[in-house]
């Protein structure tokens, strides 16, 4: 089996490439100019790369995710996240090949207290989450054989992300704010990648569980607990800081160009019946990721 990963530098897609590898033969590509192209601001360029592969599978891990600048670069997060999208979708469905795409708790307005699931009504409060739902519906319309995960709060141990951020503020400064309102489940970049190949497998052989599904560890907390657990475990592992108080805020405290869904809690249900699965909750990949980024800084 051949399998064309796209995106495969960012958070999601550097763990893909190890976790796709026993499936089969993976070409994984990034926004890198070769003669393939991974990059999804170039359409032409990118349904070409697919004619000439040739995959059984297309995972694509790539997406404009600037959630604030999507606001004034809208053309580009249209191009990246739903035209360029429905390319794959349409090159997918030619070659009778399957389609794995990433989506977001952005498509949903935020209301309410409840988990989203598949079923709920998308409602998408800023461009980047509108952007994302149009690459969703341009893979329903076109390509039948698809796997669409929707997921939040992804982080890594590789890269930027929220806990170290932290971590390097609460060694800079007494006092800290962190907003309290918006709740969801920290969800590690390690377990899509290894979610998304169990379900692959699976869908190969069972292509009835072609559909759309809410994939998030489990549990939930608000940024502001987010941060209080991992000062908690750094602490705990002799890592002293200069914080003294980590203060509550509200969303509306921290203005920012695009407006964040309070309730990013997604049910995943649907996705554990399926494929047989038992998400672990988000507790357990923040320690794994902080045990790493410690061991790596101390």
């Amino acid at each position: 089996m051949h399998i064309l990963l796209l995106g495969k530098n960012g958070q999601v897609g550097w763990e893909l490439q190890r976790a796709l590898a026993p499936l089969g033969k993976v070409t994984a590509l990034g926004r890198e100019q070769t003669e393939l192209c991974g990059d999804l601001s170039c359409p032409e360029a990118l349904a070409r790369t697919v004619r000439a592969l040739k995959p059984n599978v297309i995972v694509n891990a790539a997406a404009y995710t600037a959630v604030d600048k999507a606001e004034t670069e809208q053309a580009l997060a249209q191009q990246v996240n739903a035209a360029s999208v429905a390319v794959l979708a349409k090159e997918a469905a030619a070659l009778g090949a399957w389609l794995v795409h990433y989506s977001t708790d952005y498509v949903f307005n935020g209301t309410g207290s409840t988990p989203w699931t598949e079923q709920d009504a998308p409602h998408p409060l800023n461009h980047y989450g509108a952007t994302k739902l149009a690459g969703e519906q341009a893979i329903l319309a076109h390509c039948p054989q698809h796997l669409i995960f929707r997921t939040s709060w992804v982080y890594a141990a590789r890269g930027s992300n929220f806990a170290k951020t932290m971590l390097r503020l609460a060694q800079e400064r007494s006092e800290l704010n962190v907003i309290n309102d918006q709740v969801g489940a920290p969800t590690s970049a390690e377990l899509v990648a290894d979610v998304t190949a169990h379900a692959l497998r699976m869908a190969l052989r069972q292509p009835a569980l072609a559909g759309v599904y809410h994939l998030a560890a489990q549990g939930e907390t608000s940024w502001h607990g987010y941060a209080g657990f991992v000062f908690e475990q750094a602490r705990s592992s002799g890592v002293e800081f200069a914080l003294q108080t980590c203060l509550p805020i509200s969303s509306e405290q921290w203005p920012v160009p695009a407006t964040r869904p309070l309730n990013s809690r997604l049910g995943c249900s649907k996705l554990e019946a399926a494929f047989d699965l038992a998400l672990p909750h988000w507790q357990q990949g923040v320690t794994r990721m902080l045990t790493e980024i410690l061991e790596q800084t101390h």
